[in-house]
């Protein structure tokens, strides 16, 4: 189970476990929202007097796979829980678990983070090594998660890239959070999954970027000026109007809630996109990479 360590400067630590989930296991342990879940869709299902095998075949799923979810052992997908809580007339009780059940498909070191994430009402993305999260098409999304080492489970990747993308949904979300990304040039032109999935990945950048809430400019290889030597971080300010960093590194994560070290961040982010070409350049510039594939 991660630990938050809350550090005299203001940093929350997220300590991650020391492995990733195997094949057929679930993803680490947080809140034990899963456990819960499973509890709560058990019961339901003994009250409406059903065998997990007349569950299965009425929503499409295997008895294992049942089983799975009721002992809290994988990660129910949203059209799960939306079936099975009307199916079971559970009056929205298993519905209401939806969020943190979708958010228990994350590392445990970016939980938090995806809460700030998804609550957030301004959100400045600076990124070094590769695409964020919140740009990545579902094909450059599982190329990452196949190149990690040692190699994850068939099943936690797919369940890794099901969550990225419901991360996404923040996009879409009106009223929409401001948000920016200033991404390095040399994270572009890295060939991650090959030219194809390279492709649709600067397609789908462009796209994002013409949304009226999304600013993405690029910092070209060429800078002499650089203030963003020290690595990747993300600015996240909340509806109750407070500022928050974080940052990570291989398996640990860092929230920085201090008032000085945000502010530095801001400071040091403001720069970089002045470094940075402006939006306009940036989408000229992603189009004539795209040319070039």
């Amino acid at each position: 189970m991660s630990e938050v360590v809350r550090q005299p400067d203001g940093v929350e630590q997220a300590e991650a476990p020391g492995r990733e989930a195997g094949p057929g296991t679930a993803p680490e342990p947080g809140t034990g929202i899963l456990r819960v879940f499973g509890r709560q869709l058990k019961r339901f299902r003994l009250r409406a007097g059903l065998e997990r095998a007349e569950l299965g075949a009425r929503t499409g799923y295997s008895v294992s796979t049942i089983a799975a979810y009721e002992q809290g052992r994988r990660v129910p997908p949203p059209r799960f829980i939306d079936a099975v809580d009307e199916l079971l007339d559970a009056g929205g009780v298993l519905q209401e678990m939806k969020e943190e059940v979708a958010r228990a498909q994350y590392p445990a070191f970016f939980r938090d983070a995806a809460r700030l994430e998804a609550e957030a009402v301004e959100l400045h993305v600076y990124d070094t090594h590769l695409i964020n999260g919140l740009l990545q098409t579902q094909e450059y999304a599982r190329a990452v998660f196949q190149m990690r080492r040692p190699p994850l489970g068939e099943e936690t990747i797919e369940q890794r890239v099901a969550a990225r993308m419901l991360r996404q949904e923040i996009l879409s979300r009106w009223p929409a959070p401001l948000m920016s990304f200033v991404i390095e040039e040399a994270v572009l032109r890295r060939p991650i999954g090959g030219t194809e999935v390279c492709r649709g990945q600067l397609e789908q950048i462009l796209v994002t970027g013409r949304n009226r809430s999304v600013e993405i400019q690029i910092m070209p290889l060429q800078r002499e000026d650089h203030a963003g030597l020290a690595g990747p971080f993300t600015l996240i300010e909340t509806k109750a109007g407070q500022r928050i960093a974080y940052a990570e590194v291989q398996k640990s994560s860092s929230l920085y809630t201090e008032r000085t070290t945000v502010r530095e961040l801001e400071a040091q982010y403001g720069i970089i996109r002045a470094q940075a070409l402006t939006p306009r350049e940036s989408m000229a510039f992603i189009e004539e990479l795209l040319g070039d594939l």
